[in-house]
Formats: C-alpha cells, structure tokens, sequence
C-alpha cells in the first residue's frame, strides 16, 4: 500500500481498479522553409483543418445542449477556434515569415497560451490548457496525427493519467467513473470543473503518477484531502467505505437545510447570498436556498466571451443588448430576491481580449489601470453598463457595486456618468429604473481608512476580503514564494474590516462580505462577532452556513473572537 498526496480538486470519494492512460508519443511539428507559389495552398490546408475541427465540435455542442457546463465549454471553443484576431495574428505572421503553417500555427498557439500563464490569475492560467487542446485539435488534422483514443476507457475505473483535456472529460462523462488523479490540472481548470459538475471525485498535481500506479491497481481516491492510496489493505478499504456512507448521510442532512432561513438558536438573522459569475450560477444559488446574490462578477461575461445563453451575438462584445440579456435573466432567476451586480472589474489579473477596451502592459498590473480606474477612462463603456442595468432593474431588485474605490472623486465620476445614462433613456423614452442603490466594494487600506467619508457617498458596502487582506498586508496569494503569508485573520485586516463595520453602521447604511472569509465557518464567525449579518459566498457553503448557525445562539458565535 502506498499513499500519494496532491491538490484536492473534486469533492467525494472513488474506490475502484486503475486504468492508466498511457502518455501521448510527442507529436513532432514539422519545421521547413516555404516556396512562395506554395502560400495559398498552405493557407488553404489551414482553413480546411479549422473548419474540419469546427464542425466536429458543432456535433458535441448539440450532443451536449441539455448539459449546462459541457454546453459552455464548447462554446467557449467555438469561439476559440473562430476567433478573428488570433486567426489574423496566425495569417499575418505567416504571410511574414517562410515556415510552413503548421510551425507558425504551434508557435502562436504556445505564444498565447504562454501569456494566460503569466498572467498571474489561476482562471486564466487554466484557459492556456482551453486553447492549446483546441488548436492542438487542428495542428492534429494538419498532420494526420492520432493520439490515444479516450473512447477505450472502459467503465467503473479510476482514471490515472499525466493530463486529461476538458474534451477527453466530456467523453468520460459518458461513462460511469470512479475518479481521477493526475498530474497536471488546478482546481479551477475545465477538467476540475467537469469533474465537479459530473460529481467524479478527482485529485491533481501528483508528480509523475502514471509510474506510481500500475495499471488495474485498486485505487482508493480522496476529492476532499487530496489522497490518493494504491494497493489499499482491507482495513483501508473498510476505512474509506464507511468515510463514503458518511458523505451520502452529511449530504442528505445538509438538504433539509437549503430551504430554511439562516438564524441562530436565538432568533438572530443572517442573509446568505451567492457568489455569480454566469446566469446558470444564479439559478443554482437559487436551488440552494440562498437569499440573493451578493456578488454578480460581469466580467466573466466578457472573460468567458460570450457564451450563447449570456450574450447573444451581437458586433460588440460591450453591447448594451448583450448585458442588459444577462443581468434581466439573473434577476429573473432570483424572483424579487436582491441582486448585487459589480461594474466591470477588468485589467490587473482579468484579462479581457478585446480592442475596444485597451488594457496595456503593466510591470505590475494589480496596482494599475484596473476596476473602477479603466472603467472611468473607458467612460463609453461604463456609461453603457449603466444602461444595460438600469434596464433589467425593471425586473427585479438591483443594487449596483463600484469595484476598488480608493477615492471619494472615484464615487462622483462614477455617479455622474451613471446620471448621464439615466437621461438618455428618459429621452429615449427606454423603461428602466432609477432608484437603483450604488455601493462600494471595500477592498483596499484606502477605502478601509476613508469609510467614513465613503459612507456618505455610497448606498451600501461590500468587503472584499481576498483583495483587501492582499492589499493590506501587500502578499501575493498566487505567488507560491509567499502564499503562506497570505493571513486574512492578520490583525491589520481585522482592524480595517472592523473599521469599515463601525463607519457604516454610524452612517446607516448596509455592509456584507463578499471575499472568501463568509463562506469559511472560522472567519464567518469573527465577522459576524463584529455585527456582520450579510454574508455572500459559493452556493454551495449556504447550507453549511445555516446549519452551523441553527445550532448556535448569537452569543456563543462572538465569544472568545478576539477583535
């Protein structure tokens, strides 16, 4: 018996025989200089492969319409693969060059991919992997190169491999699956996010793992620690079958929670909404009981680009149709329930690929022109959010939140634009709602230190607790070299969120929490110590949440919480 550990990605847990895919033979891409009579031909190979690909994934998307996330990730590669800039940038380089097109293809591929993974940001990171399996996809066509075939897996197996593409996942869904262990992949990639939505229990990083398993070897796979146990002797097994009866009883008791309020033994009540970023995911907060959502991330609108359901195809990707579309369809799914939508918080770690919002290179993109600041100096732009949501506010109960407010200027520019859009569409004679609450997302020292004077301009205030302690104590938590310093229970970040708690509450107006301290039973009860009772977080801690609370009075909550 042996026992690896690695990244847990995919909750559960999966007992069954080993079935290790065996490492794909590298594919050779072929490097050789170009006649010029031999240019259209070359670019007409290419175009052939991109439409062959295109189609292929035409027939999953249908095959998947009725599976929410399969449905997105196709698309997602659609969009990829018919994607006129990086298509352009492919051309032009090989117009410029005398390499044959499968060179210059693989070359721009890496070339961008390369540039996801420097980008600082774990979500964009995983997207390197979306465009290297698409346009890998063509680069196959264009040389006759046939890897593994995923459709050999056989059923009720533990899949062992070095790295499995989000296509490969969607052919393993097909089949029942025990779990998955490997190599490469983070929590937030496709894969770990198929493996989620299918409920394959799953653990990544585990190093050179294909020569650590045999193939047919029992496997015992951990999705909630990050173990993953080889040759297991019968007391192990006996172990983790009684671990797995305990999971299908925790889950079946956390279900009679999803539709009860969130209070105390006392009485005290709580707010529990979700953390969004597509339309599907406010349809899920609403399956799992939540009060509304405390945070709607637009820009995974435009970063996700744009996803048939959420954006309709119009010429721009900033289109007022488009948003106004998404932000209706989530009020609606949340029946009268209140719905926090953040202005576009792009530039830093968001990269949104699009000409119409000019991001350039920063030496250090998180203290740059991001968030609020490239909104004001895309004032276009953000006018037009403000009518896209002022618009769908006919349809439900809106508030609207500024992201990184440093400045009280920051507030009144805001405002005024948002004034302006307001009177085009009474002169327009547009229906849409004008009493719609504006807040702040208090995620910086700054705004922590001028709560007071922020209070008096905004509606209400959001802590945006992984930015703020990232802020406060000036730690890169992507940064491995340093992540263990990342502290959001560091005293200075308590002081600025209790400081941030007081000035509010003298002003009068509301405060939640937004960041990653609401959904963990620790810091929520350090925050609710400090008179916090709107909460925001994953869909999927609400029920958690609510059952920690009905077994407790307020005051057991906030004792022994140092402030």
């Amino acid at each position: 018996m042996s026992i690896l550990f690695g990244l847990a990605a995919s909750g559960g847990i999966g007992i069954g025989k080993a079935f290790v895919i065996p490492e794909a033979e590298k594919r050779e891409i072929p490097n050789y200089s170009i006649l010029p009579g031999d240019r259209e031909n070359q670019l007409r190979r290419l175009d052939s492969s991109i439409a062959t690909v295109t189609t292929r994934i035409a027939a999953q998307m249908e095959t998947a319409k009725n599976d929410r996330v399969q449905k997105e990730i196709f698309e997602t590669y659609f969009l990829m693969l018919n994607d006129p800039e990086f298509i352009k940038d492919v051309k032009q380089t090989f117009e410029k060059s005398d390499k044959n097109i499968e060179y210059i293809l693989n070359l721009k591929t890496e070339e961008y991919a390369e540039k996801l993974r420097s980008s600082g940001n774990e979500y964009l990171a995983e997207r390197a992997q979306d465009i290297t399996d698409i346009f890998g996809r063509v680069l196959n066509d264009l040389i006759d190169y046939y890897p593994f075939d995923i459709e050999t897996v056989p059923d009720n197996v533990v899949i062992v491999a070095k790295s499995l593409s989000p296509s490969d996942t969607f052919i393993l869904s097909k089949r029942k699956i025990l779990g998955i262990v490997l190599t490469e992949g983070g929590v937030s990639s496709h894969v770990g996010i198929l493996a989620r939505n299918f409920t394959i229990p799953a653990v990544f990083g585990i190093e050179r793992v294909c020569d650590e398993i045999q193939d047919g070897e029992t496997v015992i796979v951990d999705g909630m620690s990050g173990e993953v146990v080889s040759s297991p002797d019968e007391n192990t097994l006996s172990d983790y079958y009684k671990k797995i009866e305990i999971e299908k009883e925790n889950a079946a008791r956390l279900l009679a929670f999803r539709d009860k309020e969130a209070k105390t033994k006392d009485g005290v009540k709580f707010n529990l909404y979700a953390n969004i970023g597509t339309v599907e995911e406010a349809k899920i907060a609403a399956e799992n009981g939540a009060d509304g959502i405390g945070l709607f991330r637009t820009e995974f609108l435009f970063m996700n680009s744009p996803n048939t359901e959420l954006a309709p195809a119009h010429s721009s990707l900033f289109s007022e149709e488009n948003q106004f579309e998404s932000y209706k369809k989530v009020l609606e799914a949340m029946d009268g329930k209140p719905v926090t939508i953040r202005t576009l918080d792009a530039g830093g770690d968001k990269i949104i690929n699009s000409s119409e919002l000019k991001i350039a290179e920063e030496k250090n993109p998180l203290l740059g022109l991001r968030a609020i600041r490239l909104s004001l100096a895309n004032p276009n732009q953000l006018k037009t959010q403000f009518r896209a949501l002022f618009r769908a506010g006919v349809y439900g109960n809106l508030k609207i939140m500024l992201p990184l407010i440093t400045d009280a200027s920051q507030i009144d520019c805001a405002l005024a634009i948002a004034e302006k859009a307001k009177e085009e569409l009474r002169q327009e004679e547009v229906p849409f709602k004008a009493d719609v609450p504006v807040g702040i997302m208090v995620e910086t020292a700054a705004a922590a230190i001028m709560a007071d004077v922020f209070a008096q301009k905004a509606d209400f205030f959001s802590l945006g607790t992984n930015d703020l302690t990232q802020y406060i104590i000036g730690v890169d938590r992507e940064n491995p070299a340093v992540s263990e310093l990342f502290d959001d229970c560091h005293p200075a970040v308590l002081r600025m969120i209790n400081r941030s708690v007081q000035e509010a509450q003298k002003q009068g107006i509301p405060i939640s929490v937004c960041g990653e301290m609401a959904g963990k039973i620790d810091t929520f009860q350090i925050l609710a110590s400090f008179g916090i009772r709107n909460f925001s977080m994953s869909a999927s801690q609400i029920s958690k949440i609510k059952e920690f609370l009905s077994k407790k009075n307020i005051s057991e909550i906030c004792e022994n919480v140092i402030k």
